[in-house]
């Protein structure tokens, strides 16, 4: 496909959990390369820095990278064509754990997240999974709240956040009302977060509430567009500073087809700046 060249006052961001970024390297670079995102966040690289694939990275344009990664699990990555300015991660939980990276791009801060999923009991007693899950949350909410201390200003905030909150951002809104991932204690937690700074959830202003929006198709369908069960939990949310230069938002489906695909699709946000 051929790319409309982003103006100089316009951003391109885009979020994609890549499910291990040295086994989808290709993948990546294919995005890039039909997509010409300005930034691209990635989180569940599984990859220590040390092994982090910069050179195709590099030799695609992308020579601005900011990444925290650890071994087989976790990590968060930006990779930018404009120069990045990395802003203090933050520990959330104190687990130690890469789920959280930040940078400057011009007088925009972008944070680039990976909640924790959760694992499959939406009991935060029974299971410290969901229990981590939920304290996460919380913490998000009261950094970016009133009486925080996370960066002010014009702010992006993508990824993985492992939540579908609306409705129709799952295949069956009753179904999956006891699944992880879209119960009422979470929808409600990731709310929270959102009032935190009156946060515009860049997909929802192009695509009304009551159609449904997918981002995650599971891999255990054999057919998975057939099928259709998806979940919207990659987002992209912009302080409402920003909201007036929004220009589209979108989720490239297609590339959850593509060779050794991530479950996830890439979601890409434009917005003037």
């Amino acid at each position: 496909m051929s790319i409309v060249p982003t103006s100089p006052a316009s951003l391109r961001v885009a979020t994609w959990n890549i499910n291990s970024v040295r086994l989808r390297e290709g993948i990546v670079l294919r995005f890039l390369a039909e997509h010409a995102p300005d930034v691209l966040c990635l989180q569940e690289t599984k990859s220590p820095d040390a092994a982090f694939p910069h050179a195709g990275f590099e030799a695609a344009g992308y020579v601005h990278r900011h990444v925290r990664g650890e071994k087989g699990y976790n990590g968060v990555a930006i990779l930018s064509r404009l120069p990045l300015e990395p802003v203090d991660h933050r520990d959330f939980c104190a687990k130690g754990d890469c789920r959280h990276v930040a940078a400057r791009v011009g007088g925009v801060t972008v944070h680039n997240f990976y909640v924790p999923a959760g694992g499959d009991v939406a009991d935060r007693e029974a299971n410290p999974k969901f229990a981590h899950k939920l304290d996460f949350l919380a913490e998000m909410r009261d950094w970016f709240g009133p009486g925080g201390d996370a960066p002010g200003g014009p702010s992006i905030l993508v990824g993985d956040l492992n939540i579908a909150p609306g409705e129709h951002d799952v295949w069956s809104h009753r179904q999956l009302l006891k699944v992880v991932s879209h119960t009422p204690v979470e929808v409600e937690a990731l709310e929270a977060v959102r009032a935190s700074r009156d946060w515009v959830d860049t997909a929802r202003e192009f695509v009304p509430p009551e159609e449904k929006a997918y981002s995650w198709w599971s891999y255990r369908s054999k057919d998975w567009r057939a099928a259709d069960k998806g979940r919207r939990l990659d987002h992209v949310w912009i302080t409402p500073d920003l909201r007036a230069g929004l220009r589209s938002c979108e989720t490239v489906r297609d590339a959850r087809g593509w060779g050794k695909p991530s479950d996830h699709a890439p979601v890409m946000a434009v917005v003037a700046v």
